[in-house]
C-alpha cells in the first residue's frame, strides 16, 4: 500500500506583529512536520520565520529555500522548480509541511510561484492556503484610515519599477497603494504628482514591527532612501485623513 501524501499549508504570517497571525495558522504550525520559508541566496535570515517563531515547536525542523534576487527567467524558474521538488519530497513521505510568507500568501508572494510549480509537477498534491493580513491592511489600520468606502476603487501595484503602472491609468482610482516602494520612490512620487489626483500621500515603513514609522510627507524620501519594507498609500479625499 502506498504511503498517503502529506499536506502543504501556505501560511501568510501577516505584516510583522506575531499576534496578527490567524489562529488557524498558529494551530497548523504546532502540528506540521516541517516548516519551509524563502531565503536569499546570500543568507539564512527569514523575517517570516522570526514572526512565526512563537508558534513553531522547537523540535520542528525549519528549512530555508533559496530564491535568487534575479530578473533572469531561467535562473528564477529553475529555483522555483527545485524548491517545489524539495517540498514534494517531504509530502511524498507522508509529512505535512507549512510554507511561510509575509503578509498574505496570495499577494505578491514567493509562495505563489512555488504553488504553480507544484500544481504543474504534481496536480494531485493536497494544498491548503490560509489567508494572512497584508501590509497595506495593517498600514491603514495603523493610521485609522479606511482604504476604500462606498463605490470607491483601489489600485494595488508593485512599486519595484517605479510609478508607471499609475501613469497607465487614465481614470485614476480613489486610492492607490504602492508596495515595494523603497527602490524607486522618486519615480513613484513623480507619478503621483503628475496625476494631480491625490491630496495626500503617506509612507509606512516596517508596518506592524517595533520600529514601525509613518512618514506623512513622502518628499522626505527624496533625500533619504526609505527602509526596505516601505509602502506608500495615496488617497483623493483629504478629509478622510
Amino acid at each position: 500500500m502506498n504511503q498517503p501524501s502529506g499536506t502543504l499549508y501556505g501560511i501568510g504570517v501577516g505584516p510583522g506583529d506575531p499576534e496578527l497571525i490567524p489562529v488557524k495558522s498558529t494551530r497548523i504550525l504546532q502540528a506540521v512536520d516541517v516548516v519551509f520559508a524563502a531565503a536569499s541566496t546570500k543568507n539564512d535570515y527569514s523575517l517570516a520565520v522570526s514572526i512565526a517563531r512563537p508558534y513553531i515547536p522547537e523540535a520542528t525542523p525549519i528549512r530555508m529555500l533559496r530564491f535568487p534576487m534575479s530578473t533572469r527567467a531561467e535562473e528564477t524558474h529553475g529555483a522555483w522548480r527545485c524548491n517545489a521538488q524539495c517540498i514534494l519530497n517531504e509530502l511524498d513521505q507522508g509529512k505535512d509541511a507549512a510554507f511561510l510568507t509575509l503578509g498574505d500568501s496570495m499577494t505578491y508572494s514567493t509562495y505563489g510561484y512555488v504553488l504553480r510549480q507544484i500544481g504543474s509537477m504534481r496536480p494531485d498534491a493536497h494544498v491548503v492556503t490560509i489567508p494572512g493580513i497584508t501590509s497595506y491592511q495593517a498600514a491603514a489600520a495603523a493610521m485609522n484610515t479606511p482604504l476604500v468606502e462606498g463605490e470607491e476603487s483601489m489600485l494595488l501595484v508593485s512599486g519595484a519599477q517605479g510609478g508607471d503602472r499609475l501613469r497607465q491609468f487614465g481614470m485614476k482610482p480613489d486610492t492607490v497603494v504602492f508596495l515595494k516602494a523603497y527602490r524607486n520612490v522618486g519615480d513613484i512620487h513623480a507619478a503621483i504628482e503628475e496625476s494631480h489626483a491625490y491630496d495626500r500621500c503617506v509612507g509606512i515603513s516596517n508596518c506592524g514591527m517595533p520600529d514601525q514609522h509613518i512618514e506623512t510627507d513622502i518628499r522626505q524620501y527624496l533625500d533619504r532612501k526609505p527602509d526596505y519594507w516601505t509602502l506608500i498609500i495615496a488617497k483623493r479625499n483629504r478629509e478622510r485623513w
